[in-house]
């Protein structure tokens, strides 16, 4: 938690040499290991830089060059009062510091006082919880007890939070209220998330934002799988070492065809640069120019999601040098998009598989139940109505709400369907990909869901060449698009959702042609 060195107590530095946002001062023996540690990794895990200084775990008598700066360079400060906040010699120096540093702010700086087991009386002084702790310490510090008493009389005025019922209220309250003061742009992300813990770390070590290269990452896997769902996560992660210069831009396969490419390119440059970058642009090569000249001077954080063209990639961030530290997230159904020429710079591609079913039981309990563990009658059905969505998060999320409050037949009824049809908003995601496809593609994806799985491919191969399908080069665009996958022994792979789907596509069909 804290550095046991010699004069320090702090965590570990910030990337890249970057100033602390958030300095948070507190009595280890009454909060470390409750409600700091939970406001810490609460921060934290949405990009906030946060120095927390524990009096408990200093050694010695030095005021550390990095607790100082920390203080100093700091933009918003939470003490956290305890009870016995005022007993640390240690935090009240730190609070007349803090107090001293934000009258010189002009109004740049704010503090943000915690009341954690204290009422604001307490810390005014008008109590003998805090003046009996300054008593004590008059005997030792006599030169120093006035300031520390000014400094606590100034913050308890200060309107903050009482810590009176839930601590993780309070926590998301004040995270909330930071990000505001921060300016800092979060992406809204669902409340409820499993099983990505491990995707994260690995996708963060990749971008590792204390390097000054040039990272772009491609996130691919089939629709519904929760591409979008983990770059919003890393993003609001590391939006904050970027400052004004973040942008994510949502949905970019069905908006360029409702906005234009126009549009997106001058969202990009007002998130990043504000509406003056924008000027007069009035076409893709002018914005492109614009573009280029914007991210060749500035370090950027860019999300391109759901891309199903590469050249959108040039039209969207340039294929000029960008500026050293600068990180490109890119979410796709197609790995080819991610061949993006010329760009310069370490590019890695990471797909996106199934839920594990302990994961995708937790997912769907939460959106059937709320959280809430269900009776033995429903652990049964949970667990075979998961069964049949191949671990894909979409599905686990749409069915689960669906049921959520119905009666028990009702959910054995819904079983019976699903065994045999996609819900109608699962099938409308993954119909997207079979639909762009080119009519001998969408043959080779319906024999295969219907015939192939787990077959050889040579036989298969040899029929569509005498049907004139050309499966060498429509093999190789289902595998592009994450519809097909070929194993190590030459067999045919599918998603279980993505084989429902070529079947219900079959079915639909025939019913059609019978009709006609």
């Amino acid at each position: 938690m804290a550095n046991s060195e010699a004069g320090t107590s702090n965590d570990v530095a910030p990337a890249l040499g970057s100033e602390y946002q958030v300095f948070l001062s507190f009595r280890g023996p009454d909060t470390r290991h409750g409600f700091t540690d939970f406001l810490y990794n609460d921060l934290s895990d949405v990009g906030v830089r946060v120095f927390r200084d524990d009096d408990e775990l200093r050694v010695g008598e030095i005021i550390s060059d990095n607790l100082l700066s920390a203080i100093n360079n700091s933009i918003i400060y939470i003490p956290i009062f305890s009870r016995t906040y005022a007993s640390s010699k240690w935090c009240l120096w730190e609070l007349a510091h803090i107090v001293d540093n934000v009258s010189k702010s002009k109004d740049e700086k704010c503090i943000f006082p915690i009341f954690l087991d204290v009422e604001p009386d307490d810390v005014k002084l008008k109590t003998q919880i805090y003046g009996n702790a300054l008593l004590e310490h008059e005997r030792e510090f006599p030169n120093k007890v006035e300031a520390w008493r000014a400094a606590l009389a100034a913050v308890g005025k200060i309107k903050g939070l009482n810590v009176t019922s839930s601590q993780a209220a309070i926590v998301k309250l004040v995270v909330k209220e930071v990000l505001k003061k921060l300016k800092i742009k979060q992406k809204s992300v669902t409340e409820y998330l499993v099983g990505i813990d491990d995707r994260i770390k690995e996708l963060t070590k990749f971008l590792d934002v204390s390097h000054d290269d040039v990272r772009l990452i491609g996130i691919y896997g089939m629709g519904g799988i929760g591409k979008t769902t983990i770059a919003k996560v890393i993003f609001n992660k590391l939006c904050s070492h970027f400052g004004k210069c973040c942008s994510f831009l949502d949905d970019i396969r069905e908006r360029l065809n409702k906005e234009g490419i126009v549009s997106l390119q001058k969202q990009l440059l007002s998130d990043i640069g504000g509406s003056g970058t924008i000027g007069d642009i009035d076409n893709s090569e002018g914005g492109m120019r614009r573009i280029r000249e914007t991210l060749s001077n500035k370090k950027v954080l860019v999300v391109l999601d759901d891309v199903d063209k590469k050249e959108l990639i040039n039209d969207l961030i340039g294929n000029s040098k960008l500026y050293p530290g600068s990180r490109i997230i890119v979410t796709t159904r197609n790995t080819y998009v991610l061949e993006v020429e010329g760009y310069k710079g370490e590019t890695q591609q990471y797909e996106m598989l199934k839920m594990d079913a302990g994961s995708a039981l937790q997912l769907f309990g939460w959106h059937a139940f709320s959280g809430d563990f269900p009776s033995d009658d429903y652990c049964r059905l949970s667990s075979d109505i998961v069964s049949t969505t191949g671990g894909l998060p979409l599905a686990i999320q749409v069915i689960g709400s669906l049921l959520k409050g119905k009666r028990q037949e009702i959910w054995e009824e819904t079983l019976e369907k699903l065994r045999n049809v996609l819900a109608k908003e699962i099938l409308e995601k993954l119909r997207i990909s079979y639909d762009d496809l080119e009519e001998h593609q969408k043959q080779i994806f319906l024999d295969i869901a219907c015939f192939f799985v787990n077959k050889n491919k040579i036989d298969a191969i040899y029929m569509w060449i005498d049907c004139k399908f050309y499966p060498k080069g429509g093999i190789e665009v289902l595998t592009n698009r994450c519809l097909i996958k070929i194993l190590d022994n030459d067999k045919f792979w599918m998603h279980d959702q993505l084989i429902a789907l070529g079947r219900h596509i079959v079915r639909e069909n025939n019913q059609m042609t019978t009709k006609a």
